[in-house]
C-alpha cells in the first residue's frame, strides 16, 4: 500500500458555511504545521490561520489532529475545517499538495482503514452505503453493518467451519487408528447446524441487499391481464399505454418508485403467449429475461376469464419462492365469483386489494417494521453466501454417501474461502480496487 500522504475535500462541492479538507499519512502533521505556522497537540481542537507560500492568509478555521493509530485510517490524520467556498477549498487543497500531499483517489481513506485493520471490508462498504441510503431502514441497516453486526455473524460462521475442518482433518491424521472418529462423531449434526446458520445469514443478507439496491418487481402474465394498468396505478401516472387490444406492450417498461420507504424498480413486460409476430417474439424474449432476474414476480390473471392452461404454463417456469399470484379486474366479477378466489384479488379501477399486495411486498423491509438484526448487504455478499451454502450442502452429501472426511474437508475449505471474501480476509486486489473506486472522494 502507498505510503504517500493523501488529501481530499471531504464535504460536498458547492458553497457552504464549512468546508473540510482531510489529510492522512506520515506527513499530515508537518504539512499542517507549515500551513498554519504553529504546532498541534494530539486530539485537541485548534483555531488556526491558513497561509499560502507567500505568507498571505488563505483562510482560517478549526484544525483537528489524530495521531496514528488512533484515527479513522490508522495513520496520522488531520482535518482542516475552513469556509465552504469552492475557490477557497481549491486554494487550500492546492497549498496542502504543494507542501507534500497528493490528491486522494476515490475511497482511498476507507481503503487505508481496511488495510490498517481499522475496518473489515463489510464495514468499509457500509460507510458508502450509509452515505447513499435511500430510506430510514437502509440507513439503520447500514449503521448496523458499520458497527460490525454483519461481520460478527460471518466470523462466527467461519469459526464454526474452522472447528469442523480441524476435527475432520485431525481424524484423517489418525486414519490408521482402530477408532473411527468420523463415524462415531456427531459430525452430521454439526454440519447441519452450520448450514442452518449460513441459510439464516443469507436470508438476512437478501433483505439487506434489497434495502440497499432496491427490490426488482416484474409484472408478468398473458396479454390484457392488466399489467400496464397495475404499473400505472403504482407509479401514480400513465407510464404505459393501456388499451383493450392484446399485445399493446411490446418492450420492457421500467419505473422507479418507493413503497412504504422501500425502493422498488417495477418492470412491466410484454404479454406472454405463443406468437408468430417477430417483434412480439422479441418482446416476449426480453420479458422472460427480466422475469428470471427479478426479486419478486407478480403473475397477473384476469379474474373475469379465470385461471387457464396458458397461465399454468407460465407459472410452471416461475420460482415459487419469488412468485405472487394476483387476480385482476375484480370490478368485473360479482360477489359470488369473488368467493371462489383464494389468492389476492385486485382492481386498478377502484384500488381494491392493492394495499394488501403492497403490505405483502414490503412487510420484511418497510421502515416501520424494521427489526434490530437486519444489516445492509450487497449482491457480492449474497453470491458469496450462496457459494458457501452450496459447498456445505455438497460436503454433507459427500459425507453421507461415502463417509469420506477427505472430500468433505475440501468442500469445507471452499465454503470458508467464499465467506472470507465477504470480510476481505481472502480478496483479490482487483476486487478491492473495484469496491473502493465506487466510494466518494474524501471517504
Amino acid at each position: 500500500m502507498s505510503q504517500d500522504t493523501i488529501a481530499a475535500i471531504a464535504t460536498p462541492p458547492g458553497a457552504g458555511g464549512i468546508g473540510i479538507i482531510r489529510l492522512s499519512g506520515n506527513k499530515a502533521l508537518s504539512i499542517t504545521e507549515t500551513l498554519t505556522k504553529s504546532t498541534l497537540k494530539v486530539s485537541s481542537t485548534h483555531f488556526r490561520k491558513f497561509y499560502d507560500a507567500d505568507d498571505q492568509q488563505l483562510d482560517h478555521g478549526i484544525v483537528l489532529y489524530f495521531k496514528s493509530p488512533h484515527s479513522f485510517t490508522g495513520e496520522d490524520v488531520v482535518e482542516l475545517q475552513g469556509h465552504g467556498g469552492v475557490v477557497l477549498q481549491d486554494m487550500l487543497l492546492s497549498r496542502v499538495c504543494e507542501l507534500g500531499a497528493r490528491l486522494a483517489h476515490a475511497g482511498e481513506f476507507s481503503e487505508r482503514a481496511f488495510h490498517n485493520d481499522k475496518l473489515d471490508l463489510t464495514q468499509a462498504e457500509a460507510i458508502a452505503d450509509l452515505i447513499e441510503s435511500g430510506s430510514q431502514a437502509a440507513a439503520r441497516a447500514a449503521m448496523r453493518s458499520l458497527q460490525g453486526v454483519f461481520s460478527h455473524q460471518i466470523h462466527t460462521l467461519v469459526e464454526s467451519i474452522i472447528n469442523l475442518r480441524a476435527y475432520v482433518e485431525a481424524a484423517l491424521d489418525f486414519a490408521e487408528e482402530e477408532i473411527d472418529f468420523l463415524a462415531e462423531s456427531d459430525i452430521q449434526l454439526k454440519i447441519q447446524e452450520i448450514i442452518d446458520s449460513n441459510l439464516y445469514i443469507l436470508t438476512e443478507a437478501e433483505k439487506g441487499r434489497i434495502l440497499n439496491e432496491g427490490m426488482t418487481l416484474a409484472i408478468a402474465g398473458r396479454p390484457n391481464a392488466g399489467k400496464s394498468s397495475l404499473l400505472n396505478y403504482l407509479a401514480g401516472y400513465d407510464a404505459a399505454i393501456v388499451t383493450d387490444i392484446e399485445g399493446t406492450t411490446r418492450d420492457v417498461i421500467r419505473e422507479h418508485i418507493a413503497l412504504k420507504g422501500v425502493p422498488v424498480k417495477i418492470i412491466d413486460t410484454a404479454g406472454l403467449r405463443d406468437s408468430t409476430d417477430p417483434i412480439e417474439q422479441e418482446g416476449i424474449k426480453r420479458a422472460w429475461h427480466e422475469i428470471e432476474k427479478a426479486d419478486v414476480v407478480l403473475l397477473l390473471i384476469d379474474a373475469s376469464k379465470g385461471y387457464s392452461a396458458e397461465d399454468e404454463k407460465i407459472e410452471a417456469r416461475l420460482s415459487e419462492a419469488h412468485l405472487l399470484r394476483l387476480y385482476t379486474k375484480s370490478d368485473l366479477i360479482n360477489a359470488k365469483q369473488k368467493k371462489t378466489i383464494t389468492e389476492c384479488l385486485i382492481s386498478t379501477k377502484n384500488g381494491e386489494g392493492i394495499d394488501d399486495v403492497i403490505e405483502l411486498l414490503t412487510k420484511n423491509y418497510a421502515d416501520y417494521n424494521q427489526n434490530q438484526s437486519t444489516f445492509i448487504a450487497r449482491k457480492r455478499h449474497v453470491e458469496a453466501l450462496k457459494a458457501s451454502l452450496t459447498s456445505l450442502h455438497h460436503a454433507k452429501s459427500i459425507f453421507e454417501q461415502t463417509q469420506s472426511g477427505e472430500l468433505m474437508a475440501e468442500d469445507l475449505r471452499f465454503s470458508q474461502q467464499a465467506l472470507n471474501q465477504i470480510t476481505g480476509e481472502f480478496t483479490t486486489e482487483d476486487l478491492l480496487g473495484k469496491i473502493f473506486s465506487s466510494f466518494c472522494v474524501g471517504k
